[in-house]
């Protein structure tokens, strides 16, 4: 039996195309994140804070104690935002 050579170069191809799909996937499951406070929209936040207990509970813009993940490195080049929460502010 003898399989044609387009039909075995199409399943090569096939093959290739699929492992660096997977592959560029796994790499992708690998990307680390990071908190980054002082960036989120009001009812954008990500989690908890010192100020809320639900995530999209933040009220204000931008404010220092809400956070959203961020790709690691991003956050540091964001104007305001810190990988750090706020202290809590004195009454």
């Amino acid at each position: 039996m003898t399989i044609p050579v387009k039909t075995s170069l199409g399943f090569l191809v096939a093959v290739a195309v699929s492992s660096a799909i997977a592959t560029s996937a796994a790499k992708a499951g690998d990307e680390k994140f990071e908190t980054c406070f002082g960036v989120a929209k009001a009812g954008q936040n990500d989690c908890k804070s010192s100020t809320h207990i639900c995530a999209g509970k933040g009220t204000t813009d931008r404010d220092p104690h809400t956070f959203i993940a961020l790709p690691a490195g991003t956050c540091a080049k964001i104007a305001g935002g810190s990988t750090t929460e706020a202290p809590p502010e004195k009454k």
